[in-house]
């Protein structure tokens, strides 16, 4: 599935936040093996939002004009990764690969998981007073144009509102988000990063975000 990304002509960066799992060993020998293939190594973990905005930091150094994120377990199906960038040509400045608009599924999920996921996305809707339906999916394309502009310096999210921040606070500047179906496919491996310390950040996190909106502080 990686090969398949370095002949669509994307570059992969792979983010280990010093995983005890051995994930940053496999990338290093997958770097070493495809010259598409890079390797960020953090010292410590710090939560899903941290990693990506060194993610992102890293890609704009290299001079990307497009920004994907995806999680590296292939619950994201690289094969999806055209229909992004599409959406992106035809005009979208970000783009979602959602499970919630008509096409997108997640088939192997049960009804709590779905129940918290979906009831998510709809608080966030109705605080921020946004239409997007799918607020706390990882599959996106940035344009360079929107990270330089959102000030990433003043995101501190860690967790799922950190993709809820992001999309608002691309919306916020202007911007054209654009939800393209996907398939989610929970992993086969591992555990869900969810925890309760995630979702009470999203609970407390979103209206302040709001309220910065209406300060206009964002």
């Amino acid at each position: 599935m990686v090969r398949a990304l370095g002949e669509q002509g994307v570059d992969v960066l792979v983010i280990d936040d010093n995983s005890p799992d051995g994930t940053g060993e496999i990338a290093d020998r997958l770097a070493a093996e495809l010259d598409f293939v890079s390797v960020l190594h953090r010292e410590r973990k710090e939560g899903l939002g941290p990693a990506y905005l060194a993610g992102f930091r890293r890609a704009l150094d290299d001079g990307a004009e497009l920004v994907l994120e995806m999680d590296c377990d292939f619950s994201h199906d690289p094969a999806d990764v055209p229909g992004l960038i599409r959406a992106v040509e035809e005009g979208a400045d970000l783009v979602l690969g959602s499970r919630y608009v008509p096409g997108g599924s997640i088939p192997n999920w049960g009804l709590v998981r779905r129940v918290i996921s979906r009831g998510g996305c709809l608080y966030a809707q109705l605080w921020l007073q946004i239409r997007v339906r799918d607020l706390t999916g990882g599959f996106k394309c940035y344009r360079r144009r929107v990270l330089e502009s959102i000030d990433l310096d003043a995101i501190h999210s860690k967790g799922y509102a950190f993709q809820i921040e992001g999309t608002y606070r691309t919306l916020r500047k202007g911007f054209r988000v654009v939800e393209v179906p996907i398939t989610f496919v929970d992993r086969e491996e591992g555990g869900s990063k969810m925890s309760r310390s995630i979702v009470l950040e999203a609970i407390w996190k979103v209206p302040l975000i709001r309220a910065q909106a209406l300060a206009g502080r964002l």
